[in-house]
This record gives C-alpha cells, structure tokens and sequence, in this order.
C-alpha cells in the first residue's frame, strides 16, 4: 500500500560527506545575505537569522523536494519594507504569519502545479534576471560608511577586498581539477579565512555588517490590535509575500528538477513554505522563501538530500549561540566570491546561442523578465507579466490557425469541417467562414477536428445557429461535446450530437 505521506526517501543514496560539507558551506554564505537583507529593511539583524534557521530547517523537512535551501531570502523581505515604515515589526510578523496561512491554502487546493503554465523563455528570463541581480547585490560589499556617508572602497582597502576576492573566485575555478572530494566554494572560504588570519589582513568581515550572537527564537505573539482595521492593514502585503514567495520557489523547484533530472512536489512545497512563515511570524523571524543561490551552492556542492538543509539550518543555530565570535571574524570577501561565481554559473549563457533560433516574441518576453526582475526585484510580477504576454502571443497564433474545409454533397446538403480551436480569438475569423444568404436550406457543421474552447465559442455558435434559422435554413452541429451542446441556448432541436463525447482535458495534480 502507498503511503501517503513521507518525509524522507529512505530508498535514495546518500552521500553522508557531501551532504555535511554542502550545508557547512549553505550557512557560510547564509548569514551574511541574510544579515545584509535584513539590516536593509530596518529589522533587528537577529531577525533575519532566525529566518533563515526556521525557514531553513522547516522546508528541509518538510519541503517539496531534496535539494532545496530556503532562509531569508530578498525577494520576499524587499515587499515587507514600506510595511515596516508605516506600522513597525509586530505588524512585518503578523503579515508573515498570515502570507504562510494563505500558502497552506494554496497547497491545499493544490493550486501550485500552475506553475507548470511558465513558458521556458519566462524561464530563461527569470534565471538571468536573478543571476544579474546576486552579482550586483555582492557589490554593496565593496561600500563603506564614511562620516554617515556611504562610498565606495578606495586605495588599499579596495585592492585587498579585489584580492581577496579575486583569490576566492580562482580556488572555486580550479580547487574541482584537483579534487572533487571537498565543495570548492567551503576551501576558498577556509583558505581565504585561513590567509587573512595569519597574515592579520585588515578587511571587511561579517561583523561590521552585524552581530551574529543570540538566544535561541522565543515564542512571540505579535502584539497588534485583533480587528478588522488590522486586517485591511496587513492583509495585501500578507499576499504579495505568499505570491513572490511560491513563484521564487515554485521556479527554483523548477530549476532543481531540470539540474538532477527528478521531479520534486509543488503542492507540498506550498504547505511547507507557509509552516516555515507562520512559525517565522510566532519565533521573531522575517519570513523566508527557497533561496535560488543557496540552492546551487548546495547543488555545486554535491548534495541531492535533504540532509544538507537540515545541516545548514542547524548550522545557523550553532553559530547564533555559540559561534559567533568565530564567524564574525569571517571575511566577506571570501563570501562575496563564492556567491559572485553562483551568480556566473546561474546565468543560463546557453541562451546567447539559440536566440537567433527563438521566436521574435520568446526573445522580447525573455528579456523584458529580466530587465523586470533586475530594475524592480519583484520576481512575481515579472514572472506574471511574462506569462500574460505569452498567453496573448499563444492566443493570437492559435486565432489564426482556424480553418474550414467546405463542399455540396449529391443531396445538396453543404457541410463545413471545421479544423483549429474555437475560442475568443478565432470567433472572427470562424464567423467569416460562412457565406449564409447564399448556403442552401440545409448546412452540416462538423467540429471533429476542432473544439469549442470557452464562452465565447459557444455564443458565436448559438448567433450562427440564429442567423440560419431566422433564413428557415436547417443547421446541424456535428460532434459535438455533450457539455457545449447543454450550454448552447435554444439549439437542441438543430443540434446532430455524435454519441462519442470529446475529450476532457485536465492538468495533471501532483
């Protein structure tokens, strides 16, 4: 008997050694994002630690497929900071808590295999955008605070943050031709950490960003007033944040699949990223979403379980209570290099190759989710424009696809074989086909190769019927499926319905 549910794959090899080393190398290159982002909002620097272990731990267990890193990811905390100005953090909780409850539902009624509705070059678009954007994000680390003023590095400081970083891209590059056996990106950071220890190296660390010392996440209720006031307050960013969390993630399930051939569940990924925010929203956490660089960091380092995440989270906690004399010494150049070459290996540069042979519109929508993704940094709304003008493009070369074939037979009867959906777009085009003054009194329409598509179809159908009969012409329908015959109106009596009813199309749940 199947089991329903399951957390682990017991079935699945694991490599104990490269699943440890990659979730060692996850936190590494964690804490500084996630300091970073939420310094950036305004929030305690504690707070984005604390996502990124809850949401990290939660979704490692729980999530959608092996693999997957989430934590306190940009794209969801960029949404909660004009929330913050306006009404402060206990209101930031309660809207994270809130966007989990909506993620839940929307695993629930398994609404995430709609992902699936995502063209490649909307795909293509999203991952360049978001490469561009993790590069140009490690270039805030070549800024300092002069007199309240921030400026960029100069001199000295600046050659040895270039060194340093230059040191660390190279191991990453090179460290694989001599052993596979250790993630490269953990020895650049070792060695790069090692050398600036040594030789006492006078650079930016994780420190000057924030401390990273701390208690475990205590239990808090957010302290907001419970009324309906405070709901309206709340309720919109509480959905943006569910909506840029599940696309970022449903795309990077996405990605994951296509990198280790196997199929993750979006479903229950929903379910598991609305757990991580409603605990988030409880234990002074951010909120959080799967992490597309982590997530290749992890993949880089050889790990295709679960077990790296769960590393990596509880790697994260050791550090809050424990570590964090170590790891603030850190230097952020090291971290600034691994996450500059995730950057340079997520660009899919394939796609430089078979623009030539993309489709003038796949190119435009390619491109301008990118330029989206990089100006604005909502990942949703790129993703969602991209898709609309698919649509509209399929939409149009689908209206001009339908075709009628039309001939008199010996009893004089013409029939019209329509071929091509019929749907909004192509009714025009459907109407135009029939020369009704001068049809004979009795006209066959055969839709066996065709199929009545949506309302709009069914309306066209039923004014043509009118049209005929207000002439006394006989029209017949042929092949028609029993649910487009129920809903024409006033047309059973002309309506010829074969008894093989069309096929219903369905998506696919998983």
């Amino acid at each position: 008997m199947k089991k329903a549910f399951s957390l682990f794959d017991f079935s699945q090899k694991v490599n104990y050694k490269n699943e440890i080393l990659a979730g060692l190398t996850v936190a590494m290159t964690m804490i500084p994002e996630s300091l970073s982002f939420a310094i950036l909002a305004g929030f305690p620097p504690l707070v984005g630690l604390y996502a990124a272990f809850i949401a990290g731990l939660v979704t490692a267990i729980f999530g959608g497929r092996p693999g997957m890193i989430s934590g306190g990811a940009g794209a969801t905390v960029i949404v909660l900071i004009a929330l913050m100005k306006s009404h402060g953090i206990e209101y930031v909780f309660a809207a994270v808590a809130l966007g989990g409850v909506v993620q839940i539902c929307i695993g629930l009624f398994k609404l995430g295999k709609f992902i699936r509705l995502v063209p490649q070059p909307v795909m293509f678009g999203f991952v360049n955008g978001l490469a561009v954007v993790i590069f140009m994000s490690q270039l805030e680390q070549f800024k300092t605070i002069v007199n309240g003023q921030v400026s960029w590095l100069q001199g000295t400081p600046l050659y040895i943050m270039l060194g340093l970083v230059a040191l660390t891209i190279g191991i990453v590059l090179l460290f694989p031709k001599i052993t596979k056996a250790v993630p490269a990106s953990l020895v650049a950071i070792m060695v790069v950490f090692a050398i600036v220890l040594i030789f006492n190296i006078e650079t930016k660390t994780v420190e000057d960003i924030a401390s990273v010392q701390g208690g475990f996440p205590p239990f808090h209720i957010p302290n907001i007033p419970i009324s309906f006031d405070t709901l309206k307050v709340i309720f919109p960013y509480s959905i943006i944040v569910a909506a840029v969390g599940l696309t970022e993630g449903l795309l990077t399930l996405n990605l994951v699949d296509e990198i280790t051939g196997t199929r993750g569940n979006s479903n229950r990924e929903c379910i598991a990223q609305g757990g991580s925010n409603i605990l988030n929203g409880f234990f002074f956490g951010m909120g959080g979403c799967p992490m597309i660089a982590q997530t290749l960091v992890n993949l880089g380092a050889g790990s295709r379980a679960r077990l790296s995440g769960i590393i990596a989270a509880l790697t994260i906690l050791i550090i809050i209570l424990f570590g964090a004399p170590v790891i603030g010494k850190l230097p952020m150049a090291a971290l600034v290099g691994v996450m500059m070459m995730v950057a340079i290996t997520t660009f899919e540069w394939a796609s430089f190759k078979v623009i030539n042979k993309m489709p003038k519109h796949d190119i435009f929508v390619g491109i301008l989710v990118a330029v989206i993704t990089i100006l604005l940094h909502n990942l949703a709304l790129a993703v969602l424009i991209g898709v609309i003008i698919s649509a509209l493009v399929f939409a149009w070369e689908s209206a001009k696809r339908i075709r009628a074939r039309h001939y008199i037979d010996e009893e004089g009867v013409k029939h019209y074989e329509i071929y091509g959906p019929l749907f909004f777009g192509s009714i025009t085009a459907f109407m135009e086909k029939f020369d009704i003054q001068n049809d004979p009194s009795h006209v066959i329409i055969d839709f066996k190769e065709s199929r009545i598509a949506d309302m709009s179809a069914i309306e066209a159908v039923n004014n043509l019927t009118k049209k005929y009969s207000q002439l006394n012409k006989v029209i017949e329908l042929k092949h028609l499926s029993e649910d487009c015959r129920i809903l024409l109106k006033n047309a059973d009596a002309v309506i010829n319905v074969n008894v093989i009813e069309d096929p219903k199309y369905k998506v696919v749940s998983r």
